[in-house]
């Protein structure tokens, strides 16, 4: 009998071992690991640029890298326009929105217009009848249009561009940066990178 509860109680502890080691194991594979915080906060930037076009135009870079690649698909008429109509929301007065409203049709949605976008007659018509009396959401039908257009067409080429690859290794790879210093007295001498520099003013290093 004693053999028998002796050999019971090792199975016992060693299922009791088994099963403790388990749950540290699962524990340990479920919770977040330093390295993987460190990896968030680092690809936090460049995770944002490829998210969304939304994502991307917030970013003055990532906003400067878009426009050049649309200029180089020759369409970047769609992004000025956007760009437009997200400006002629902050006016207020009627003055200011017929004046507005009728230089964004002049400019982009007449008919032969220099920048011409791609939209259908119907939209189009739409706002040339409210250019008499223009609200602040005249445009807001023609804006989701160019958007999607560049959303579904010109982003994802984009995503593929030499462009996004150099505004993706810069964010990637961002360096040591460089502390504001104010120098205030005239003609003061700084050493910077071995090279003596004269301030003769103030100066944002």
């Amino acid at each position: 009998m004693n053999g028998l509860s002796e050999t019971s109680l090792d199975l016992q502890d060693t299922k009791r071992i088994h099963n403790t080691w388990k749950s540290k194991i699962n524990s340990f594979i479920q919770s977040p690991l330093p390295w993987r915080k460190i990896n968030r906060q680092e690809t936090n930037q460049t995770s944002l640029l490829v998210e969304s076009l939304e994502a991307l135009l917030s970013q003055k870079r990532g906003h400067a890298a878009f426009r050049d690649f649309m200029k180089s698909e020759f369409c970047e008429e769609n992004l000025d326009f956007w760009l437009a109509c997200q400006e002629f929301k902050n006016f207020d007065s009627p003055e200011e929105l017929k004046q507005r409203a009728t230089s964004i049709y002049e400019e982009f949605i007449r008919a032969e217009s220099p920048k011409q976008v791609n939209l259908d007659f119907y939209t189009r018509e739409i706002i040339s009848q409210s250019l008499e009396q223009p609200s602040p959401s005249c445009f807001v039908v023609a804006e989701r249009k160019i958007y999607s257009l560049m959303e579904n067409g010109s982003f994802p080429r984009f995503i593929q561009s030499e462009q996004y690859k150099v505004l993706f290794d810069a964010a990637s790879k961002p360096g040591k940066r460089r502390k504001a210093l104010k120098i205030k007295s005239t003609g003061a001498l700084i050493q910077h990178d071995s090279k003596p520099t004269i301030l003769q003013s103030e100066l944002h290093l």
